[in-house]
């Protein structure tokens, strides 16, 4: 368990923030748990607001929670479409900001990007699809 020590070195938001990711890691807040009320962090370690603001946005850049006028929630984990395709085919990276507005993207999500040959890219949410790498020799 991860203490929130005011005097360290790290600022007090990358703190809780550690510790509520290993709270989702290790399946203590599971996909869809409502995230703690603000006041409840201010409270339980002796935090600003602005700290805990600060680490909740942290969390949903990387893309671990989803924040909605009802609060903040553990991202649920959403089906995923698996596809196939040939080794050295599909590559994943950061989307552009169109891409993600597009794909209706949370932060810190990134796109899968598969190239077959002789038609235009296919970007797929990677929190939603899945690929499988066929190597060659290996059907």
């Amino acid at each position: 368990m991860i203490v929130i020590d005011p005097d360290a070195d790290r600022p007090v938001y990358k703190q809780l923030a550690d510790l509520v990711r290993e709270q989702i890691e290790s399946g203590e807040l599971p996909p869809d748990a409502r995230i703690p009320a603000e006041v409840v962090y201010v409270q339980e370690h002796g935090i600003s607001r602005d700290s805990v603001r600060k680490a909740m946005a942290q969390l949903r850049h990387e893309g671990l929670i989803i924040t909605t006028a009802r609060g903040s929630r553990v991202r649920p984990a959403p089906a995923r479409e698996e596809i196939t395709v040939d080794e050295g085919l599909a590559y994943a990276r950061m989307p552009t900001e169109p891409e993600r507005r597009q794909l209706r993207l949370q932060p810190g999500v990134p796109v899968l990007v598969i190239e077959r040959p002789g038609q235009e890219p296919e970007i797929l949410p990677a929190d939603r699809a899945a690929v499988r790498i066929r190597r060659e020799g290996h059907g």
